[in-house]
């Protein structure tokens, strides 16, 4: 397992792995202790990645040096953030008959993007939902994931990244 910790300074996120220090960017509110649904802040604590979603059409195939799996997003790829219906935090078909975001973006923050293992086993109703490893959006922060360079990302799966630690703030 080879594990990167995300460190906060300030306003500002760094992820630290095999000895390089990145700058990577959090939710808009920063970090939380208590994670719940549409907070803008990223969760601290254990954040396992599960899998890698791309976008064929737009880059190449990601390496994974920890053999997570790896699958192309396709247009009806969404991911459910409705904490009222059964199928919260899961992948999903669309459309679909609940509040889903649409993985398969007019921007580029989902071209690569890695599910993490958050809220997940099993689901708990408003703790958060679809916090990803994902490249940096326009905006300039996130609404609760964790976003990296994509050169840098790509970098660190290959290398073998399987899971993050986000620490809590001093």
């Amino acid at each position: 397992m080879a594990k990167a910790i995300l460190k906060t300074a300030g306003d500002r996120a760094f992820l630290h792995f095999q000895g390089e220090i990145v700058p990577a960017l959090i939710g808009r509110y920063g970090l939380s202790l208590d994670k719940t649904e549409g907070d803008l802040r990223t969760p601290v604590g254990e954040l396992p990645l599960r899998r890698i979603l791309y976008r064929a059409d737009r880059t190449l195939r990601p390496v994974s040096g920890a053999g997570l799996p790896v699958k192309p997003i396709t247009p009806n790829d969404g991911w459910c953030d409705d904490p009222t219906h059964p199928d919260y935090n899961r992948a999903v078909t669309l459309p679909h008959p609940a509040s889903c975001e649409n993985l398969w973006r007019d921007d580029h923050a989902y071209d690569l993007c890695i599910v993490m293992g958050w809220n997940d086993a099993p689901a708990e109703s408003g703790r958060g939902s679809a916090i990803f490893l994902h490249l940096p959006p326009a905006s300039g922060n996130t609404e609760g994931c964790i976003a990296l360079d994509e050169k840098d990302l790509r970098a660190f799966l290959k290398a073998g990244l399987s899971h993050i630690t986000v620490e809590t703030p001093a």
